[in-house]
């Protein structure tokens, strides 16, 4: 085990990235600022856990030192630092309109040391902003960096009130992003409409993974939605299940009527697991966010199935060649000069921190309680 300083950039010690240091001679509380040495120069930052012990897997050495405790000279340089940002937010987007570009400044962040300015935006696709990078070192003059972010780095650095009522996960308690699956959704049995599973930024809500562990567990528990399972009143069919109860109503026919009953999930009798593992889930009816399917294998180009689309291809297009002639109407041929949009470059959506701090890894096994 190795002992490092845990720290984090940015105004927010709990959401922030933490990064790992080596120890420092002198002693330092949870909260306290100080600065330390990155691979792209000197940087403030916040102490999350002053004295903390990881594997040494979870480290690249060497590690980089803690200087010092900010002294209230560093304090007013971060200070004027942060003042400046409304200034240089403005100042970027106007030479964003001047030059045309499509895309959304979110935010600026100024070096400690005065060497740089970070800007982050996001846009849908890339952007060439070569230009805008020569106008902004004119006006500021010192090293500019342009940083593009996805829409969930967005949300993050933005804020907002989620649909819960509360701040964001992400911007507030979440140092970083996990794994959502739609199948977590469908695990609480809730609606696949994505207005209802969706959070601000338009992605699964990181939230779905909170109980997810339970959830998973009971759902294998339960009987499906209209199975037929044996109870102590008769032979019935389910109608709904409550996972946090673990009860299930039951549609039972009586003397010719319909009764329905809830019972506790160990009174009943039949099928379990309303999703086999290893079983592909079925498909909704409705569109669901983040759900991506493999794109089709292409057939061997002298296979019979391209072949005959081929042909059926070139047979539609000549029905409507001789119908345009026939009939002297505008058929569905092609303007001259259309083209088809190629596919767009692939955006970054990683979050590129600058410091050069080492970040805790996710497999190395965790220290014993």
């Amino acid at each position: 085990m190795a002992k490092v300083v845990s720290v984090t950039f940015g105004t927010c010690s709990k959401c922030g990235k933490p990064y790992y240091f080596a120890p420092p001679k002198f002693e330092v509380e949870k909260g306290d600022h100080v600065v330390v040495e990155t691979q792209r120069g000197i940087e403030f930052a916040t102490v999350v856990e002053p004295d903390l012990e990881v594997a040494e897997e979870a480290i690249t050495p060497p590690l980089m030192p803690v200087i010092r405790i900010a002294t209230e000279r560093d304090e007013e340089a971060m200070r004027r630092a942060n003042e400046r940002r409304g200034e240089a937010m403005e100042a970027c987007r106007e030479k964003i309109r001047a030059h045309n570009l499509a895309m959304k400044l979110i935010d600026c962040e100024f070096a400690f040391d005065g060497s740089r300015v970070v800007f982050t935006f996001s846009a849908e696709n890339r952007v060439d902003f070569r230009e805008l990078v020569k106008d902004l070192a004119s006006y500021f003059h010192m090293r500019i960096e342009l940083r593009q972010v996805g829409a969930r780095d967005e949300t993050k650095i933005l804020g907002g009130i989620a649909p819960c009522g509360r701040v964001v996960c992400c911007a507030s308690c979440m140092p970083e992003f996990g794994k959502v699956s739609i199948k977590m959704a469908k695990n609480q049995g809730l609606s696949l409409n994505p207005g209802k599973i969706s959070g601000l930024c338009g992605r699964l809500m990181c939230c779905l993974a909170y109980e997810n562990e339970y959830y998973a567990s009971v759902y294998k528990q339960m009987p499906k939605i209209g199975a037929e399972v044996d109870t102590p009143e008769g032979k019935g069919n389910v109608v709904t299940v409550n996972m946090l109860k673990l009860t299930v109503r039951v549609k039972i026919e009586k003397d010719g009527a319909l009764v329905y009953r809830d019972f506790p999930l160990d009174d009943l009798k039949g099928p379990r697991g309303a999703e086999e593992e290893g079983e592909e889930a079925e498909p909704s009816e409705e569109p669901v966010l983040e759900e991506k399917l493999p794109a089709e294998e292409e057939k061997p180009s002298g296979s019979p199935a391209r072949e005959e689309r081929q042909n059926t291809n070139n047979d539609r297009r000549k029905q409507q060649f001789h119908g345009n002639k026939k009939g002297g109407q505008n058929g569905n041929r092609p303007q001259n000069g259309a083209k088809n949009e190629g596919a767009s470059p692939k955006k970054n959506n990683g979050h590129n921190r600058h410091q050069g701090g080492n970040r805790p890894n996710k497999n190395a096994p965790k220290k014993p309680q």
